[in-house]
C-alpha cells in the first residue's frame, strides 16, 4: 500500500494548509473525478446495490481495489464508481462517505452535507454564448491553476471534440470576457463538456463568470479567429462516443444506482 495515489496527493496537499480554499477544492475534484471502489454487502442485483455502512451513516470506498482488499482482509463484494456518481447516488440519503479507512494517509470521513455540497457544485453550470461575437482576442489575466484545471479536465474528454480554444472576446452590445469555444463537438457531449469547463473553473476557484462556453462547426468562419489568437487544448481522439457500450450501475450519471 505504498503507492501514493492523486487522491494521496490533494488530501496531503489540504492538509498541510488547512486555510487554503483552493487546496480544499482540488481535493474535492480528485474526489469527484476518481474510481472509487464502493464495498457492498452483496453482489449487485441489476441496477440495485446494498452498500456496507459504517455506523449507519457513510458508505465505504476506497480509491483502489487493493486498498479495499487490504481493509477487508478476504474477497468481498463491491462495485466501482466515479466520486460524481456515488455523490448523485447519495442524493435523498442522509449518508456521508468514508474514503480509504485504515489503508491509506487520504483516510477521511465526508459527511452528508459535504456530499451535498459536492453534489451541488458539480451540478453548477457556466453561461453557454448565445450572444453574436464581435472580437476574438488573446486571452489574459486568467490564472494558470485554471488553465491546467482545463487541461486536466479535457484530457479525459476523449473523442467529444476536435478540439477547443480559449479567447477573450468582446460580444455585439458591449460584453466582454472569456470563452472556452469548442471546435466539433459532439452534440451528445455538449452537456459533459459544459460540465467539464464548470468544474475547472469552479474547482481553481474561480467566479463563475469568469468564462462563457462556446460550441462552434469546423466550417465556422470564427474557429479560424480562435485558431489564430486563442490558447489551444487538444482532446484525446477515439471512438469512444460512437461505440458506447452498455454502462455498469452508477457509471450515468442521469441512471444512479438504486439502493436496496
Amino acid at each position: 500500500m505504498t503507492d501514493k495515489t492523486p487522491l494521496d496527493t490533494a488530501h496531503a496537499v489540504m492538509r498541510a494548509a488547512p486555510a487554503d480554499d483552493t487546496a480544499r477544492l482540488r481535493f474535492y475534484e480528485r474526489i469527484a473525478d476518481s474510481e472509487l471502489f464502493m464495498l457492498l454487502e452483496e453482489e449487485p442485483l441489476g441496477d440495485q446495490i446494498s452498500p456496507v455502512l459504517l455506523d449507519a451513516t457513510y458508505v465505504v470506498v476506497f480509491d483502489r481495489a487493493a486498498r479495499l482488499a487490504g481493509y477487508v482482509g478476504e474477497a468481498a463484494p463491491y462495485v466501482a464508481l466515479s466520486g460524481r456518481a456515488i455523490a448523485r447516488m447519495l442524493e435523498g440519503q442522509p449518508l456521508g462517505m468514508a474514503v480509504n479507512l485504515g489503508v491509506a494517509p487520504s483516510e477521511i470521513l465526508l459527511p452528508a452535507e459535504a456530499m451535498s455540497w459536492l453534489r451541488d457544485t458539480l451540478d453548477h453550470a457556466p453561461d453557454q454564448v448565445e450572444a453574436r461575437i464581435e472580437r476574438v482576442l488573446p486571452p489574459s489575466g486568467l490564472p494558470e491553476t485554471l488553465i491546467a484545471a482545463i487541461d486536466a479536465k479535457l484530457a479525459t474528454a476523449t473523442g467529444m471534440a476536435a478540439g477547443a480554444f480559449l479567447v477573450a472576446v468582446e460580444y455585439a452590445g458591449g460584453g466582454k470576457g472569456h470563452l472556452l469555444g469548442f471546435v466539433g463537438a459532439i452534440e451528445r457531449a455538449q452537456d459533459a463538456l459544459v460540465r467539464a469547463a464548470s468544474e475547472a473553473l469552479t474547482f481553481s476557484g474561480i467566479e463563475a463568470g469568469a468564462m462563457d462556453v462556446g460550441f462552434f462547426a469546423p466550417s465556422d468562419p470564427v474557429v479560424e479567429k480562435l485558431a489564430r489568437v486563442g490558447l489551444r487544448f487538444d482532446l484525446p481522439q477515439g471512438e469512444a462516443l460512437q461505440h458506447t457500450p452498455r454502462l455498469p450501475p452508477g457509471s450515468d450519471p442521469n441512471a444512479p444506482p438504486i439502493l436496496k
